[in-house]
């Protein structure tokens, strides 16, 4: 009688199932690739929406605030992982293929870039829908003062700030991904998910992906001047589409792409796999 393992998986195995993933994902069709990043694009801005909604109205301090808040949008990478989707900042573990030389390099920027285009239209579709339904005029508009603010604020980073925190939020998100791969179980996957992606949002650490829903929304609510009368008259000046992209997006992603692939992919395939090769 076969005995059902419960055990982890190893680290050294981890690898190869990580290894694995990139040779499938860089062998997508793109048809395929895209509608995958549509869906991961959609599922983080149901998990920033939810988070803004969680924290509008808290009176707990800021670090439980936060802590509640990063628990809140985890929902966003659970159901990445586990209803399946293709998210750009985990693509970039697409590297280990690379350094085995079963991924050609061309082909792992191209789906970067279908994978990045996909999770933008699914952030959009979200934040749409999230305004025609009214939501953040709930609590007579204070969700949408705090959606406001913290699009705010992503726009006011300098670049050091960006690029920096892009490092670190993807550093967490990569290795909430890593340990998925140790996971047998959804509940394993969900608890391997959780802690890092709590840390990063709770530390308020900036993802690309996220910020397509987060800042957008902002540039939405500019508009309502009830929603902006609430804020106190905070500077505005730099939520502009040119604050979204320059300010906030090009810094983050970068930050994003180096803290994945080479903090963790890259340290990870050295250690495991590079022996192999």
């Amino acid at each position: 009688m076969d005995e059902t393992i419960l055990d982890a998986y190893q680290p050294a195995e981890m690898a190869k199932r990580a290894e694995a993933s990139a040779i499938r994902k860089a062998n997508r069709d793109i048809i395929t690739a895209f509608f995958l990043a549509v869906q991961a694009g959609s599922f983080i801005a149901f998990g920033a929406a939810f988070f803004t909604h969680v924290i509008h109205d808290m009176e707990l301090g800021v670090g439980l605030t936060k802590l509640i808040g990063g628990m809140s949008f985890s929902l966003g990478l659970i159901l990445v992982i586990i209803a399946g989707a293709d998210l750009f900042t985990g693509d970039t573990l697409v590297v280990m293929g690379c350094f085995s030389g079963k991924v050609k390099v061309s082909k792992m920027l191209k789906g970067w870039l279908f994978v990045f285009l996909g999770n933008l239209v699914g952030s959009l579709a979200i934040l749409m829908l999230v305004y025609f339904s009214g939501h953040w005029l709930t609590n007579d508009g204070a969700v949408g003062a705090k959606a406001l603010s913290i699009a705010n604020t992503k726009v006011n980073l300098t670049f050091t700030q960006a690029f920096t925190s892009g490092m670190l939020c993807n550093i967490l998100v990569c290795l909430a991904i890593w340990l998925c791969y140790s996971a047998r179980s959804v509940t394993d996957k969900i608890l391997s998910i959780l802690f890092p992606i709590t840390a990063f949002v709770a530390m308020g650490f900036e993802h690309s992906i996220a910020n397509m829903y987060f800042i957008p929304a902002g540039l939405l609510l500019k508009s309502n001047p009830d929603i902006v009368g609430q804020l106190s008259g905070a500077d505005l000046s730099n939520l502009t589409t040119h604050g979204f992209i320059v300010n906030n997006l090009l810094p983050v992603t970068l930050g994003n792409m180096i803290g994945g692939a080479i903090f963790v992919g890259t340290i990870y395939w050295i250690l495991y796999l590079r022996r192999e090769k």
